[in-house]
């Protein structure tokens, strides 16, 4: 490296990096330091984005954000209880008149987050004031199970009849953009309403006049029924790089459409979900949740574990005779039992990624399971070779052992951590597929169902090793 790189390289290391500005504190400022008129401090706030606004909220007042309100109008506070964590704290300040307003003039699907925060009665009191419109819009997203996709869509999206002309078209999408602003794509509908295509919004204002909207128009663009589950959508419309994907009934009829972000996130929470069962939990907790819905979510599968537990516990317990015969071997018994369960949960993990993609063949199936048992196989011969020579050391240096039993005992533990890793590697890819060969998420033969699954092949191929090859066939004692 030269003298000039050198010099530079110090100067990078030295200059210090920019912070971004704090905006919530910014807004902070300008409602209490400024003297200004509504129109002036409407002016001011107009540059911040909502989520900024709404990080601001909780650092000021009841009269400060009520003069916030004032300035920057209901479509605005919308936007900005949109963003809110806890809305309820903020629409409790608010009367039900006003309160319908402001949710009025959000998305269907945001309006639906935000009154599954508040209790029933709050519910059923602010959708008693709003239009019939809005409300019919909120019902319908609310009819659905949380698992279909129905549920995500919102009906924020723009519309133009088959047959019209360029012209009819661009002053349909006007009039529409007022009320609705997910402008880049148009959906095209046939005379009965049913859903025929979708056009871009650039090839709409390009398109000349007399062209014919059919010649813009995509008539073979993807869309899901409303009733489909999420998890299968997902995998259909993350293959779409489209801004959004129509959302049909049974008939054909378009009620709505998934957004990219709605799509991301659904994908965000679809991924919380498995994290959550990924670690034994039913559903994912939140960070102010009660004592009691914690251990809810928790105790079932920590129930089901201790059984498996015990069922472990007991199998070691009849390996007793081999540990007083060679009391050396428990030392080691940690090892082979992690290193069982890692392997089992890296399985695991590539399994129900496979198993994600729901166009996965059962040729593809007896692959992995073979891919698996041969990276468990060729890694559990790496560390076990490995094992054989530190253990084996250890117990000549350390334990003062006899080369010749030091070699025997640790030969005996690489075999066993090779033994346990193979078969580790197959039962992490087996049970998900079990799960998911019933129906049943392959997420929830999670981490701790497989470690237990995995200690308890570890220990039967350690012990059962050990008791065959060192205390039956070389009559090894302690």
């Amino acid at each position: 490296m030269d003298e000039n790189e050198l010099q530079q390289e110090e100067k990078n290391e030295n200059e210090e990096v920019t912070e971004r500005p704090n905006y919530a504190e910014e807004l902070v400022g300008i409602l209490r330091e400024k003297k200004l008129t509504r129109e002036e401090l409407h002016d001011e706030l107009a540059g911040y984005h909502a989520n900024d606004i709404a990080d601001a909220l909780p650092l000021l007042n009841h009269e400060e954000r009520f003069e916030l309100y004032r300035a920057i109008g209901e479509e605005e506070v919308a936007e900005v209880f949109a963003y809110l964590e806890d809305p309820a704290e903020y629409i409790n300040e608010l009367d039900v008149e006003k309160a319908a307003d402001i949710i009025e003039n959000m998305d269907a699907d945001d309006a639906v987050d935000f009154l599954e925060d508040l209790d029933e009665k709050q519910q059923d009191a602010i959708l008693a004031h709003m239009d019939e419109e809005s409300r019919n819009d909120i019902t319908l997203i609310q009819s659905y199970d949380e698992d279909e996709i129905g549920s995500k869509m919102t009906t924020n999206f723009i519309v133009v009849k088959r047959g019209c002309t360029i012209k009819q078209a661009m002053k349909s999408l006007v009039e529409q953009a007022a009320e609705n602003d997910n402008l880049q794509t148009i959906y095209v509908v046939n005379t009965d309403d049913t859903f025929y295509g979708a056009i871009s919004l650039q090839d709409l204002i390009i398109a000349r006049e007399g062209t014919d909207l059919d010649d813009i128009t995509s008539d073979s663009y993807p869309f899901v029924y409303d009733h489909e589950s999420v998890s299968k959508c997902i995998e259909d419309l993350k293959d779409y790089s489209e801004d959004s994907i129509p959302v049909l009934n049974n008939d054909k009829i378009l009620l709505g459409v998934i957004t990219s972000q709605d799509l991301v996130e659904v994908v965000d929470e679809e991924l919380g979900e498995d994290y959550a069962k990924f670690a034994g939990l039913t559903e994912e907790e939140d960070l102010n949740e009660p004592l009691l819905q914690s251990m809810k979510k928790r105790i079932s599968w920590l129930l089901i574990l201790m059984v498996l537990g015990l069922g472990v516990s007991s199998v070691v317990g009849v390996f007793e005779p081999v540990m007083a015969a060679i009391t050396i071997l428990v030392a080691f018994q940690s090892l082979i039992l992690d290193m069982s369960g890692n392997c089992g949960t890296q399985s695991l993990a590539v399994t129900i990624r496979v198993l994600s993609d729901l166009e996965v063949t059962p040729e593809q199936k007896r692959h992995l399971v073979f891919k698996e048992a041969k990276v468990g196989l060729c890694n559990g011969l790496v560390l076990g070779s490995m094992a054989f020579l530190f253990c084996g050391v250890y117990m000549m240096l350390a334990k003062h052992m006899p080369i010749l039993e030091a070699v025997q005992i640790s030969g005996c533990i690489g075999a066993a951590l090779t033994l346990s890793m193979l078969i580790s590697g197959i039962s992490g890819t087996l049970i998900p597929m079990f799960f998911h060969r019933i129906n049943v998420d392959p997420a929830v033969a999670s981490g701790p169902l497989i470690t237990t699954v995995n200690d308890l092949v570890a220990v039967i191929s350690y012990y059962g090793l050990a008791w065959i090859f060192l205390v039956q066939g070389l009559h090894l004692h302690a």
